[in-house]
């Protein structure tokens, strides 16, 4: 099989602005007061911090990163931390947001935030990036908090870097403080299930709107863009339900075999060589072009814009699992609706790692530790509720369930927003 090119050449759309045009889509449909408009449309604080980094060499190196706020009217703040050379602070702002909506949408108590730093992780030895991880955190400690902010792994971050944020703030404080980020490894306060929460979440929902729509997910081809914690035991679980995967992509290249890829082996190897590159059982493909090859269904995992008005017509995929924060556009949306494509949307689809978040979060403030079954089993009711309330509001407001689940979120956010009040 020949590497496969596609005609569509990835063109950076603005993450704030899709996030806003998908509010204003929600709050157009549930008439939404204008000056509560403005304050769901906007990020309530952001703290954009330049810090010096010692490296190796002994030279000092300036970074810049970000957390951002958007809404905590209905508890502390929530959102991960992603390093990536790529990281702005209007993706921030976006992923924010993104975060608010989400955690109404599966009814835990906290808002939304995020945060990042402008580094190629991949560029700097475990010491530079446990330095830069310290100091960051130190920068934005003014925010964080285990009843203020609670950060937690995004891309290219793990529960390592978030052992690193605990024991900072920890060290600050005078004694030790497990809650105050989330993802964290076992042996200081994580929780089970928390790994592989975000495919479970995925899992349970693909698994209701396949349910819904009398989708056949046994022998169902799937294609996976990213293959990290999220996307490789996704991967495994869909297996399990008798799909196909064909197709498999990550930050080095993408590969394809019409007749499925062995994921456990596929695993193996990436473990190994540090990439899905170069899979000795598939062939590789253009990562872009990949999107567009016949699948049942394709699981964007990797980050956000990868769907837009420029290629979604090629999409062949009957559903499309939003693993990854904002993966499709707006204008994608919809020329994916008129051709009949079914998607579940990010707020819905990747919320599982939130909800065991949640979870970890409770844990920690309580001390008390649930064992793996009882994670599991919570997780599953929450994501199966959530789903079946999107699905609710979109069939009253005959509406896709992106705008479904963006209608219900805005208007618990919106609830509690009003009932708050202003101060003063």
């Amino acid at each position: 099989m020949s590497t496969q090119r596609s005609s569509a050449t990835p063109v950076a759309e603005n993450a704030f602005d899709i996030a806003q045009k998908q509010f204003d889509i929600a709050a157009d449909l549930l008439h939404l007061d204008a000056n509560l408009r403005d304050v769901l449309r906007n990020c309530k604080r952001e703290l954009t911090v330049n810090f010096p980094v010692k490296m190796d060499d002994g030279s000092i190196r300036v970074f810049q990163g970000y957390r951002v706020h958007h809404n905590i009217a209905r508890g502390p703040a929530k959102g991960g931390l992603r390093f990536h050379p790529a990281v702005t602070l209007d993706e921030v702002r976006a992923l924010a947001m993104w975060m608010t909506w989400k955690c109404a949408v599966v009814g835990i108590p906290f808002g939304g935030a995020k945060g990042g730093v402008v580094c190629d992780p991949k560029k700097l030895s475990l010491t530079e990036l446990e330095n830069l991880t310290r100091r960051f955190a130190t920068e934005i400690s003014l925010l964080i908090g285990p009843d203020r902010d609670i950060p937690a792994p995004d891309v290219n971050t793990s529960p390592l870097v978030m052992s690193w944020i605990m024991d900072t703030y920890s060290m600050a404080v005078g004694h030790s403080v497990p809650a105050v980020v989330t993802g964290k490894p076992l042996s200081i306060g994580g929780s089970e299930g928390r790994l592989e929460a975000t495919a479970r979440g995925a899992v349970d929902v693909i698994i209701e709107a396949a349910r819904d729509r009398q989708f056949p997910l046994d022998g169902a081809r799937v294609i996976l863009q990213g293959f990290g914690n999220a996307g490789a035991p996704l991967a495994s679980f869909l297996s399990q339900l008798g799909c196909r995967v064909i197709g498999v992509s990550d930050s080095s290249g993408a590969i394809h075999n019409p007749h499925g890829i062995d994921c456990a082996r596929l695993r193996l190897y990436q473990r190994e060589t540090g990439t899905v590159a170069g899979f000795s059982m598939a062939e590789p493909v253009d990562p872009l072009g990949m999107l567009e090859l016949p699948c049942d269904i394709l699981v964007p995992a990797a980050l956000e814009g990868q769907i837009t008005h420029r290629n979604a017509d090629r999409i062949k995929a009957k559903m499309i699992a939003e693993v990854a924060n904002g993966p499709t556009t707006p204008e994608a949306d919809v020329i994916l609706g008129e051709k009949g494509v079914l998607v579940l949307p990010d707020i819905l689809c990747n919320a599982g790692g939130v909800t065991v978040s949640y979870f970890e979060w409770v844990q920690d403030l309580q001390s008390f530790f649930w064992d793996e079954e009882e994670v599991n089993a919570r997780l599953q009711r929450i994501m199966v509720r959530a789903y079946q309330n999107v699905a609710r509001m979109a069939e009253q407001h005959n509406v896709n369930l992106r705008t479904a689940a963006h209608m219900l979120a805005i208007s618990l956010v919106a609830d509690a927003t009003r009932t708050r009040g202003i101060f003063p």
